[in-house]
């Protein structure tokens, strides 16, 4: 699969990529209970590409060249920041339900996504496309794009870590220690963002949200600390994304359906596998 001249090589490449970020990422969503936010945050990237397609049949946007992923980065990445920039404001404001608010925005870009698209042919044929999350034609130009925008996040994770953590988990030391909490949570919520409109772009609404919960969730099983956390979360994210692509490769399945089966399968053996080892440990005496 790495061989230069195998067709899918750029593929492969995207897919260890977001195999590496989405966990990254998600184990903050994890860690902050967010859960149900990266759900709903993939279906409203999917519903600004839908907007963006619909932008460009009423012609309210020119032709670009190679219009459809300029347009799909464009809505994705607006919609995704907007949506997560206010969730994440009502949330530290505390009033009424996180979980219904965040329900509502999944069910209602779901809806939007059907509508914007049912009468624009070009859209519902680009959008459709990436739903299914097939990764089959990737150029180097989009290889680049998202490798570049990938290793951001990782260098801003790496050298803010102990300011997200501060702020994720004792916001009230935050504040004592003059950290300013809604510029560190905002820069958070912008990475996470930021990763998900990529992954949405090149995989898809589904297999985006399984990246960003299953991996952290096989990872919580083992980790003592939040090094472990996050190295296990990558690992088993990378690791399934590439075992993942060999089966749909050598059965002829689709790439992203395969994954997400994949890690549940994971996920199921190592939890039976933790609950099985401590059954059979001696109880302390």
């Amino acid at each position: 699969m790495f061989s230069p001249d195998f067709l899918l090589r750029n593929s492969v490449y995207v897919s260890l990529l977001i195999g590496a970020a989405c966990p990254l990422v998600g184990v903050y969503l994890v860690l902050r209970r967010l859960v149900f936010m990266g759900v709903a945050l993939p279906q409203i990237s999917s519903c600004g590409i839908a907007f963006a397609f619909a932008l460009h049949t009423w012609g309210a946007v020119p032709h670009l060249e190679n219009g459809e992923n300029t347009l799909a980065f464009a809505g994705s990445t607006v919609f995704t920041l907007t949506a997560i920039l206010v969730l994440s404001f009502l949330e530290r404001r505390g009033r009424g339900l996180v979980e219904g608010r965040i329900g509502t925005a999944y069910v209602l870009a779901g809806a939007w996504s059907v509508l914007l698209l049912v009468k624009n042919p070009f859209g519902e044929h680009g959008l459709l496309d990436r739903l299914k999350g097939e990764i089959i034609a990737v150029s180097n130009s989009d290889l680049a794009w998202t490798a570049g925008a990938f290793a951001l996040v990782l260098i801003c994770l790496l050298l803010f870590q102990k300011e997200f953590m501060l702020v994720s988990f004792d916001p009230e030391m935050a504040v004592t220690l003059k950290k300013n909490v809604v510029v560190w949570d905002a820069l958070l919520f912008l990475l996470i963002g930021l990763t998900i409109s990529m992954s949405v772009l090149s995989v898809g609404p589904l297999v985006t949200f399984g990246f960003l919960l299953i991996p952290p969730l096989i990872a919580r099983l083992f980790a003592a600390n939040m090094r472990q956390f996050a190295l296990l979360a990558v690992g088993s994210g990378v690791a399934s994304s590439l075992a993942g692509f060999y089966i749909a490769l050598r059965w002829d399945l689709p790439v992203g359906a395969v994954d997400v089966a994949l890690l549940g399968v994971v996920f199921a053996v190592m939890c039976a596998g933790k609950k099985i080892f401590s059954m059979s440990r001696p109880a302390p005496v």
